[in-house]
């Protein structure tokens, strides 16, 4: 079943399809980490979701995340083109297409577990 990116059922089926997955459990068991990403140019609005890593478990959810440990900021052209695997986050990031703020350090020391979870859910059924 297919869920459309961005909306509350992906935010639900990513949840889940991570926490069904134990070679990410495995990937991520000593991760800490919180993140908040704001799409702009969706076309339902302007979108802001958080995602939060702690001991092999990691949940999606709406909204803002008070004291997150870094905030992501990007278009929607770009939050589809790096889900769908068209373009790295290195490269958008680089390339200005996507902002960091916060602690950007952190996001490095656990740039293994951002690559299990970018992996872990290549396979979703996403509709753009």
């Amino acid at each position: 079943m297919s869920v459309k990116f961005l909306s509350e059922d992906w935010l639900n089926a990513s949840s889940e399809t991570l926490a069904a997955d134990s070679d990410y459990q495995s990937a991520t068991a000593t991760t800490d980490l919180t993140l908040m990403f704001v799409v702009t140019d969706a076309p339902d609005g302007d979108v802001e979701y958080n995602v939060t890593m702690a001991n092999g478990s990691t949940a999606f959810a709406p909204g803002a995340l008070e004291g997150a440990d870094a905030t992501i900021r990007n278009n929607y052209e770009t939050a589809m083109a790096i889900s769908k695997g068209d373009l790295n986050t290195q490269a958008a990031f680089i390339s200005g297409k996507l902002k960091v703020e916060g602690n950007l350090a952190k996001i490095m020391m656990n740039q293994s577990a951002l690559t299990a979870l970018a992996d872990a859910l290549k396979d979703m059924e996403i509709e753009y």
